[in-house]
């Protein structure tokens, strides 16, 4: 995202995220703020993952989609590691910190898979 206050606001959500963890009450209308700078610079697939997320945060209390593995699944020789235990917030700030950069093709890409789990979920 190229607008500066945006930007802002995935780095505040960041350090509330660091600071008090998943805490619904500002987090759903932090998200629902930071997807009205999406609908302006009008790019769909933020202001589609922006809405997944805080409908499953305030279905579910929390942020429940794991982190996304680095490598794919079809090269990774061996037991797959679960991520089910890493914290939701790792998760979540992950998902921010790709909308910051959308001119990265792999942060849109991790951006559809978000979208896709959250659908799914």
């Amino acid at each position: 995202m190229e607008n500066k206050k945006a930007i802002k606001l995935i780095d505040k959500i960041l350090v509330n995220l660091d600071k008090t963890g998943i805490n619904t009450d500002t987090l759903i209308d932090d998200i629902k703020e930071l997807r009205t700078y999406a609908l302006e610079a009008e790019i769909p697939l933020v202001v589609k993952v922006l809405r997944l997320t805080y409908e499953h945060i305030e279905a579910n209390g929390s942020f429940l989609i794991p982190i996304l593995d680095d490598e794919p699944v079809d090269e990774v020789e061996g037991v797959i590691e679960s991520t089910e235990d890493e914290a939701p917030e790792e998760s979540l700030k992950y998902l921010l910190s790709l909308i910051k950069n959308l001119d990265n093709k792999m942060n849109i890409s991790d951006l559809k898979e978000y979208r896709d789990l959250l659908n799914a979920y």
